[in-house]
């Protein structure tokens, strides 16, 4: 778990209203727009060659073959037949190697959610009580968790491990324990995902894990190797203190894998330990991960086989990575530290919503070029050079996303980021309606919750062929990273046992005081 992300947004947002998420696209950066297009033009290249093979082919289709033979036996045979061939044979093998070097296409088969059993859940009443029963925090401490779980957008039906339903007198963060929740929650997910796939364990060739701050020895990459007696020669990574962007930055570490190794499919678990992360002491900043962050986590099958095209849900189009640790400021403003009682913690930072905004726009206006239409494009493009080149005071020109897209996965860390994504990316109520729902339902599941989303959309029969999802992220370090999507179907609801809403989705979007929770 990590506070990396957007948790933080709900104590600034009670204690320091001013403090807000920057208005991101009224500032943009020239440098990373041009990224952005050196992306697209990379792409474009391939796609200008295409129609230029194919008018060839056409053309030579066309010839007689009396001219072929004419040419053959007055020309290739009377000159230089070697250098004729010699010059034949480089083409074909330029034309071979160039082709042989197009991006694999990643295909995302299928993927699940872990849905705690009903006994772990959690009500904000029993959660307050269970902290009170701790004896360490006096009025002013329960007030502030009171304020912040009520403020939150989390329901009443939020999970935590087994561990925090025992009495207070018996042990709660040991390793033993620990292990036991990363158990249930990768081996639920990872059961579910074998199953619905009918892939075998042992066909797996590739598999990356992430969790943040729950790092034992052996991994969690080899307890999930050990469990389900993967192969010998499995290439797998596990990523630690990633924060809860990890999610795309393991989907990207497997893409780029699934381009070196043909034919092969690779397994990504993102989850989080809430029994190891959680927070014993009275600091106020520290004390976010305990009322925000739950129970959860998702695994995923990427292939890249072609056949796996007709069964696969989606495709991946783009992953857009930001990284801003090269500020001290961003590095520092998530930081996981130790108490003046010695007690272990992640503290946040005044410069975190600064930096978050930071962070977004880069990403954004890289994201941009690849995906936005080029009217959208040319608007924004005319606006920025005037501004640039000219010094002039013209307002800058707001993309609009929701051309670029159909469905907005939003990591759902707290309410008051999910309402400042929808101000500055101008979204309706409905594309952050599986952000919210997400919250309030999970809480804050770190760097699963927009698995979590994804499946709230398939939940509701809107996910339809050719679709196109923007995943985004945030994490300490700090990053802010996209993935992109494209469906290969109409993608139908799961059932009961594969989607982690199935008997929770008619309650969904849930109304408070006017607005969705």
């Amino acid at each position: 778990m990590t506070l990396g992300d957007n948790g933080n947004a709900v104590i600034f947002k009670m204690e320091e209203k001013s403090k807000r998420l920057p208005d991101f696209l009224q500032s943009v950066n020239l440098k990373y727009v041009k990224l952005g297009y050196h992306y697209l033009i990379t792409h474009f290249f391939t796609l200008f060659l295409i129609p230029i093979f194919i008018l060839l082919f056409a053309e030579a289709m066309q010839i007689n073959p009396k001219d072929v033979y004419e040419l053959w036996h007055h020309y290739l045979i009377r000159h230089n037949l070697v250098c004729v061939v010699i010059s034949g044979v480089c083409v074909i093998m330029g034309l071979t190697t160039y082709i042989m070097s197009w991006p694999r296409s990643v295909y995302l088969v299928d993927y699940a959610c872990y849905r705690p059993p009903s006994r772990f859940q959690v009500s904000t009443h029993q959660y307050l009580e269970r902290c009170r029963g701790y004896g360490d925090l006096d009025d002013s401490l329960m007030e502030f968790q009171h304020k912040i779980v009520k403020q939150s957008g989390l329901g009443d039906e939020t999970s935590f491990p087994e561990t925090f339903h025992n009495p207070p007198s018996k042990p709660t963060n040991t390793m033993a324990l620990a292990r036991e929740e990363t158990e249930q929650v990768m081996f639920g997910a990872l059961d579910i995902l074998f199953s619905t796939t009918s892939v075998k364990p042992k066909d797996v060739g590739i598999l990356v894990v992430n969790s943040s701050l729950f790092n034992p020895t052996p991994s969690l990459s080899a307890m999930i190797v050990n469990k389900y007696k993967l192969r010998g020669n499995i290439k797998s990574f596990n990523l630690g203190g990633m924060g809860c962007s990890a999610g795309v930055i393991s989907v990207d570490i497997a893409k780029d894998l699934l381009q070196v190794h043909r034919n092969t499919y690779a397994i990504v678990v993102s989850t989080e330990n809430i029994t190891h992360g959680s927070y014993y002491g009275r600091n106020k900043s520290m004390m976010l991960p305990n009322c925000l962050f739950r129970v959860g986590g998702a695994a995923m099958l990427l292939s890249n086989k072609s056949k796996d095209k007709r069964l696969a849900k989606y495709k991946l189009a783009h992953v857009v990575r930001t990284h801003h640790g090269s500020d001290d400021k961003a590095f520092k403003c998530v930081y996981q530290d130790q108490d003046e009682a010695g007690k272990i913690g992640v503290s946040l930072s005044k410069d975190v919503m600064a930096t978050a905004g930071s962070a977004l726009k880069i990403n954004v206006t890289t994201l941009g070029p690849l995906v936005l239409p080029i009217s959208e494009q040319l608007l924004f493009l005319t606006t920025l050079v005037i501004k640039k080149l000219f010094n002039l005071k013209v307002k800058p020109y707001i993309p609009d996303f929701k051309l670029a897209f159909e469905h907005f996965c939003i990591h759902a860390g707290g309410r008051g980021v999910i309402d400042e994504m929808e101000k500055n990316l101008d979204l309706l109520p409905i594309h952050v309606e599986a952000s919210r729902s997400t919250l309030h339902r999970f809480g804050n599941t770190s760097s699963s919750s927009i698995w979590y989303e994804l499946a709230y959309i398939e939940a509701k029969g809107r996910m339809n062929k050719n679709d196109r999802v923007w995943q985004i992220a945030l994490g300490s370090g700090f990053k802010c990273n996209s993935a992109v999507w494209v469906a290969l179907k109409n993608v139908k609801p799961s059932t009961n046992k594969c989607c982690p809403w199935g008997d929770c989705i008619d309650k969904y979007p849930v109304q408070t005081s006017g607005k969705q929770a």
